[in-house]
């Protein structure tokens, strides 16, 4: 996602955001008053969520690595179109492959000193074989396998402290998108370590978590997006994802 010096840049605050929580209006009517958040706050999470539920005019915060970062408005060609145009790329390829759950800007607690919101998560159901699950606050827990984050430049937070503690919880397939530079960079998780998942020869990334989830970053950036979707279909065609698909069909609880 887009920073400024100290912020973050993304829309408005979804349901998923922790404010929905019931214990914020607890907190109010017993006039327990909490200090708001602030960029730069170190925080335990427990402490960030209460005050993240006791001021819901914050629109979006996320705490990376014990440090806080509160949200600043949102640019369209810099986030919010690359972001609504990955998301309709990563929805088709979730529509036609049961199995897989994805979630927009949604709270993520990750471990003790990050609880991002991350742009676009996908994960395999926890009903299908997955690790990662919805908890009984509506909020994602575990480890996500594939992650999405529309950056300004590659000196965001994004690509450092985020990075890390998206590497050391293990999330397989990290994707960060950078519309300024209009450059993509695709993190593929291997004994503890990111590298970056090389193109084939005609420019397209393949992704090795998800079978068939094709991606080339030219289409993408010239806006074709139709052209981007023929490609995916190509990898939704192919025999490895078919094989995918009745793998988590068999793995499926009943």
């Amino acid at each position: 996602m887009t920073v400024q010096p100290g912020f973050i840049i993304d829309k408005p605050r979804t349901t998923a955001h922790p404010a929905a929580n019931p214990k914020s209006e607890q907190a109010r009517q017993n006039g327990t008053a909490y200090p708001p958040l602030e960029s730069g706050d170190r925080l335990s999470r427990a402490e960030f969520e209460r005050r993240y539920c006791a001021h819901p005019e914050i629109k979006k915060a996320e705490l990376i690595e014990g440090v806080v970062y509160v949200a600043s408005p949102v640019r369209i060609e810099q986030h919010s179109e690359p972001h609504a145009n990955i998301i309709f790329w990563l929805g088709y390829y979730r529509a036609t492959t049961p199995g897989l759950r994805m979630a927009d800007n949604g709270t993520l607690r990750l471990d003790a000193d990050n609880e991002p919101q991350p742009d676009v998560c996908l994960w395999i159901d926890e009903q299908s074989g997955g690790q990662t699950r919805i908890n009984q606050a509506d909020y994602l827990e575990g480890t996500p396998e594939f992650i999405v984050e529309v950056a300004a430049s590659s000196a965001t937070y994004d690509l450092h402290d985020k990075l890390n503690a998206y590497r050391r919880n293990g999330v397989k397939e990290y994707l960060v998108l950078l519309p300024y530079e209009q450059k993509v960079i695709w993190y593929i998780w291997q004994e503890g370590e990111y590298h970056q998942l090389a193109p084939d020869e005609q420019g397209i990334l393949r992704s090795q978590v998800f079978p068939g989830l094709y991606f080339q970053p030219t289409l993408f950036w010239s806006g074709d997006l139709a052209g981007l979707l023929a490609l995916l279909q190509q990898g939704i065609n192919s025999p490895e994802h078919a094989a995918f698909v009745q793998q988590l069909a068999s793995k499926q609880k009943a």
